[in-house]
């Protein structure tokens, strides 16, 4: 194990009809201004952006309110929201939605603090977040984590590079995180997002670090539950308790806890980034479009880790550890099949080649030469992953 640091400043309210409880939020850090933020026009129409304004109001705040955040979101719709509050004096921007909606609040917080910082160049790494203003989230899709993370994930327009950045200062203030606000997700919507939460403990769990126990165990068992969980809620959408584990798995994946200790991979999130910046494809299905590929590619490197896995997460029982880490993907892979994700980059109705990989795979190593660490991958490496998940010859 590994020296680290670890914090996570964000507060969560968790439970059922806990959105009341924003009242009490917003008065104990006596905001006087609100920018909230949402996707679809849904949470309009059900009345939960209508109990949200209410409670605003009660606390004498007042609040500038922006719908239509798209998935993969861009550069240019954080600087179309800026420009559309910059007169406004903004103390909190809270977010009602997903992964999607919580990073573009993130982003524009970072933008109405520092209004002279080009966003861009700090999603290039080009400059550091200085300041941003307080976020304060309503999940509502058990998926990305970003509710409790200090990542961001937004897309530069100009070359459709999709960029993660990690600051201290991403952190949420707050998050409210109502099991039920999810029981009306789509299904490929629920499913996809619960599977972001897989590969966010996968992203960990495949370390080349020795000697970690402690997180592997708590890895493995949030995997597990995770499977469990997507299995009941699409059995029954309103299966509080399946929809209870999921959400609080989805904070606890991506909250830092599962990366303390050991080195953490993100080849197949880099890898994604490029898939879906270029395509707009659901992140979390892209992902598990990407996962098999990159698993028959690396666990040659590592059979260990992938029986540790098989034997684990996937209840594979094979005492030879080449064959039982083989038989553990072959497994995850027909899971993924079995809830309707995609298990190739053909299945998402996307087609790329010889030239289209190239791009992909100069964008993932931008500024670096190679990403990874259970096995780090070069340049020809990521080709090579594409185009079996491409079915390229």
């Amino acid at each position: 194990m590994e020296n680290f640091i670890y914090k996570n400043p964000t507060e969560i309210i968790f439970g059922r009809n806990r959105l009341h409880a924003l009242k009490d939020q917003l008065l104990t850090r006596g905001y006087r201004s609100a920018l909230v933020l949402y996707g679809g026009s849904h949470w309009k129409e059900n009345g939960t952006l209508e109990q949200i304004t209410t409670q605003l109001k009660a606390c004498s705040i007042s609040c500038f309110v922006q719908g239509g955040i798209r998935p993969n979101p861009k550069l240019s719709q954080v600087e179309q929201i800026v420009r559309n509050v910059k007169d406004d004096i903004v103390d909190v921007v809270l977010a009602l939605g997903g992964g999607s909606v919580i990073d573009t609040a993130k982003a524009v917080a970072v933008c109405l603090a520092a209004p002279s910082v080009r966003l861009q160049d700090i999603l290039l790494g080009d400059e550091k977040i200085k300041r941003a203003l307080d976020v304060g989230v309503i999940s509502t899709i058990a998926g990305s984590g970003s509710e409790s993370s200090c990542s961001m994930v937004i897309t530069i327009d100009d070359g459709n590079l999709k960029r993660a950045c990690d600051d201290e200062h991403l952190y949420p203030v707050f998050a409210i995180l109502d099991p039920t606000l999810t029981f009306t997700l789509p299904y490929y919507q629920m499913v996809s997002g619960a599977c972001d939460i897989l590969m966010h403990a996968m992203e960990r769990y495949f370390s080349p670090t020795e000697n970690t126990e402690l997180i592997d165990s708590m890895c493995e068992g949030l995997m597990r539950v995770v499977i469990s969980s997507i299995e009941k809620s699409i059995k029954n959408p309103e299966n509080y308790e399946a929809r209870a584990n999921l959400m609080w798995a989805g904070s606890l994946c991506h909250n830092g806890l599962l990366g303390t200790g050991r080195k953490e991979d993100w080849a197949c999130h880099r890898m994604e980034h490029e898939l879906s910046g270029l395509f707009n494809v659901v992140h979390g299905a892209g992902l598990c479009a990407l996962w098999g590929s990159w698993a028959a590619y690396v666990r040659p490197y590592h059979p260990k880790r992938f029986a540790s896995f098989a034997r684990q997460v996937m209840g594979i029982e094979e005492v030879n550890d080449d064959r039982c880490g083989l038989l553990g993907i072959q497994a995850l892979v027909s899971f993924f099949k079995r809830v309707g994700m995609p298990v190739r980059i053909t299945d998402l109705n996307v087609c790329i080649d010889e030239a289209i990989i190239q791009t992909m795979a100069q964008n993932c190593l931008l500024r670096s030469d190679s990403i990874g660490q259970l096995k780090k991958l070069s340049l020809q490496d990521i080709k090579a992953i594409y185009r079996k998940a491409g079915k390229v010859e």
